[in-house]
Order: structure tokens, then C-alpha cells, then sequence
């Protein structure tokens, strides 16, 4: 029977709970029975196991839920080509079955599919793919359609890679890598992602695995699913959620300057939650320096994630969305978290980060150390991170860019 005020939430073939809204498109959720008996994790900190339901109108499923959907032009492309309602609820009907995480939002009147499909992309469809940079909807049959939705506003497609093929997912297969790929008036980007993320691995930041790729003399970017691995010959999912769901906050709020989270915020979210806070908060703490030194002024909330690990563990996930945004024209500069109240990057001082340590409750020595430590790495390592980049993918003169705005930000630093 199709209900199409309702959804259920499954992790592979386990009914985890229940979605549906109400007349004004507001979003509840319930666990189910069964996973409160013998589930394996809760899906967000702001939905602990609980026998309640979470209302519509407390708005706190509707942000988890919400928060897994593309923003921006690349949504409403997805509803124009769907032909839907623009409605966070309709989209997750339509496109909630691979997600970010572990999580398939199906209608109720389907079951999770077993035996998982895949269409292999030949070079005319890969052409194609790019020539769409990844919008990928109207290329299915309607039964067939891929089932998926990669939060954020940048053009990018879920593919699963094997043996160096690639295959798009049928209905809603999971997938093991992320295609990424130039927006027009910023063609560098998928360079300057996969350059920006190989410096932050220089430095032994916890990064994702990126490589640059190229076809019809067009760069995209390849990024390995960190929420997904392999056992045998199938693809599970982990889960995870990004410091936004896990704080309660809509994507709307991403950016601190909207009223979103606070570098603090997302410092002592990890601190309580962390199986290793040791670890998990000086690499936060690294992060936060590195993007200021680096020129990533987009390192906002939901460019930080909480993965779920199979042991039970709960550990900040590698980190992704590096680019360094000043190397780009007509981008704001300003830090997407403040630094003890400041957000220019050309006007940060040791006060500042006095201040951001008492607001993390870190002794100011650390942060300073951190940031003198982490400003010589990345005077020592800019070199041979930009001559591995040419190694592996030629030579690219727009990395200079990058090159001046780092060695500018650890000259003032």
C-alpha cells in the first residue's frame, strides 16, 4: 500500500524506524521496535534510542533527515529533473536510498534490494556524465533511476570503481567513490581540491583519498567513499553524520556567520563523543589551523563528520572539502569559523588563538605550538607535495596560487 505521507529508514535489510509528515511538510521520526531491541547504533546524537518519537514539530528529525540532501542549484536541478514538489520530505522519498552514512530512506510499500545492479559507464556515457558534470536522473528509465543524494551544493556524482571501470548505481546500490567536477567560472577546483588535500596529507592531517583525473581535457576529481568499505566482493556501509546533524542544526545554518555552529561547538561535541578525544580533538584543532593557513575559508560544520565505526567506536571521519578558496577569485575570504572572534584571515593574532583555546578549554600553549608546528610543516612540505602533484597529474602553473597564499599566511602567522 503506498502512503505518501510515510517512510521507513532501514540499515541494509533492518527496519531502523519510521519518517512521515505533517500538513505542513515538517518532518517525524520513530525508531522501530526491533532496532531499539537489537540496533547497533543510534543514528545521530540528537536521536538517541528512545521509544518517543521525535515530533514535526520540535524540527529535530526534519534537520538530521534534511541535512542529507543536495542544496542550492544542484537541488533544484534534481527537482526539475524528477519532476517533484521542492520539498526536503519529497526528496527523500525520491533520492534517499544511498545517502551519506548507512541509511536507505525508501517508501514504505519497497523493501531494500539484495542483489545490487550497476550500469557500467562506456566512454560516450562517461562523456556525457561530464558534459552534466554528474546529474545523472534523467538518464535512467524511471524504474531504474539511481536512488542516491550526496549532501552540498557542488557538482558531483556516487559511482561505484572497479578495476579502474566505472559503473553508475541502479536504484539504490551503494557506491564507493565520489566524482567531483569543474563548475564553470571555477574550473580549477577539482586541481585545487585534490592539490590542497595533498598538502594537508604531507603534514599527516587524516585526509580523504583524492586523485585528479582528466578525459576530453576535462580535470574531475576522485574521492574514495570513507563511509563505505569492502568485504568480499560487497560494499557495506558505515555510518556517519556531519557536526550539523550531530549538533542539531539545520544546513541552512552551516556557517557560523548564519547562526550556525561554533569552532567550539564542534571542539566539545568531539571532546564527549570520541572513543579516542585525544587523538580526534588535536587533529580538530590541526584542521582549524591548516585552513587557515592554507586558504580554505569553507571550512564550515558540515565539512566535519562523526563516523560510526563496525567496532562500535564513534571517531572524527578523515577529512574532506579541502580547497584553498583564496586561490579563487570572487570567493569570500573570510574564515567560514571565526578565530577568537576573528574572521580575516590577514588579521589573526596570538590573542585569537588565546581565545580560541579558552573557548575550547585547551591550554593557549598548545594552540600556539600547534600553529608554529603546523606553519613550518607546511613551509617544508609545499615543495614536494607540488612536485608529487606534477609526478602524478603534470604540470599545473595555476597551483601557484596556492602556493603564494600558504606561504603569505605562514609568513604572518
Amino acid at each position: 500500500m503506498i502512503d505518501p505521507d510515510s517512510l521507513n529508514v532501514w540499515f541494509e535489510d533492518r527496519l531502523v524506524g519510521f519518517l512521515w509528515r505533517n500538513a505542513t511538510a515538517a518532518i517525524g521520526f520513530r525508531y522501530s521496535e526491533d532496532w531499539l531491541r537489537d540496533g547497533n547504533f543510534v543514528i545521530s546524537q540528537t536521536l538517541p534510542a528512545s521509544e518517543e518519537e521525535c515530533s514535526p514539530a520540535d524540527g529535530i528529525a526534519h534537520r538530521f533527515f534534511g541535512n542529507l540532501l543536495p542544496e542550492g542549484n544542484v537541488r533544484e536541478r534534481v527537482v526539475r529533473d524528477l519532476k517533484i514538489s521542492n520539498s526536503d520530505f519529497e526528496l527523500l522519498r525520491a533520492i534517499g536510498g544511498e545517502c551519506a552514512g548507512a541509511l536507505s530512506i525508501l517508501p514504505v510499500e519497497r523493501t531494500p534490494e539484495h542483489d545490487f545492479n550497476y550500469r557500467p559507464l562506456d566512454d560516450a556515457d562517461f562523456a556525457q556524465l561530464l558534459q552534466r558534470r554528474g546529474q545523472i536522473y534523467t538518464a535512467f528509465p524511471a524504474d531504474q533511476r539511481p536512488r542516491l543524494s550526496l549532501a552540498g551544493a557542488q557538482n558531483k556524482c556516487p559511482v561505484l570503481v572497479r578495476d579502474g571501470e566505472y559503473f553508475l548505481p541502479q536504484i539504490e546500490a551503494p557506491t564507493s567513490h565520489i566524482l567531483k567536477f569543474e563548475i564553470r567560472d571555477y574550473h580549477h577546483l577539482p586541481a585545487y581540491e585534490t592539490f590542497t588535500t595533498l598538502l594537508a596529507s604531507h603534514i599527516n592531517l587524516p585526509v580523504v583519498n583524492i586523485v585528479l583525473c582528466s578525459k576530453d581535457e576535462t580535470h574531475f576529481a576522485q574521492i574514495e567513499r570513507y563511509d563505505r568499505i569492502w568485504m568480499g566482493d560487497r560494499l557495506i556501509r558505515l555510518h556517519q553524520e556531519d557536526f550539523c546533524q550531530a549538533l542539531g542544526f539545520s544546513h541552512d545554518r552551516k556557517y557560523q556567520e548564519n547562526g550556525g555552529p561554533t569552532f567550539a561547538d564542534c571542539f566539545h561535541l568531539l571532546r564527549e563523543v570520541s572513543s579516542n578525544p585525544a587523538i580526534d580533538i588535536q587533529n580538530l584543532l590541526r584542521w582549524q589551523i591548516f585552513n587557515y593557513l592554507a586558504g580554505n575559508s569553507d571550512g564550515h560544520a558540515k565539512n566535519l563528520s562523526l563516523l560510526y565505526t563496525q567496532d562500535g567506536e564513534t571517531r572524527l571521519a578523515p577529512f574532506y572539502d579541502l580547497i584553498c578558496t583564496r586561490a579563487i577569485e570572487r570567493i569570500d575570504e573570510h574564515l567560514a569559523f571565526d578565530i577568537g572572534g576573528q574572521r580575516d584571515p590577514g588579521h589573526v593574532d596570538e590573542e585569537h588563538w588565546n581565545e580560541l583555546a579558552r573557548r575550547c578549554d585547551v591550554a593557549p600553549r598548545l594552540v600556539k605550538n600547534l600553529v608554529s608546528e603546523t606553519a613550518n610543516a607546511l613551509i617544508e612540505k609545499l615543495e614536494p607535495a607540488r612536485e608529487e602533484f606534477e609526478t602524478l597529474y603534470g604540470e599545473y602553473s595555476a597551483l601557484q596560487r596556492i602556493e603564494h597564499v600558504v606561504r603569505q599566511q605562514c609568513r604572518i602567522s
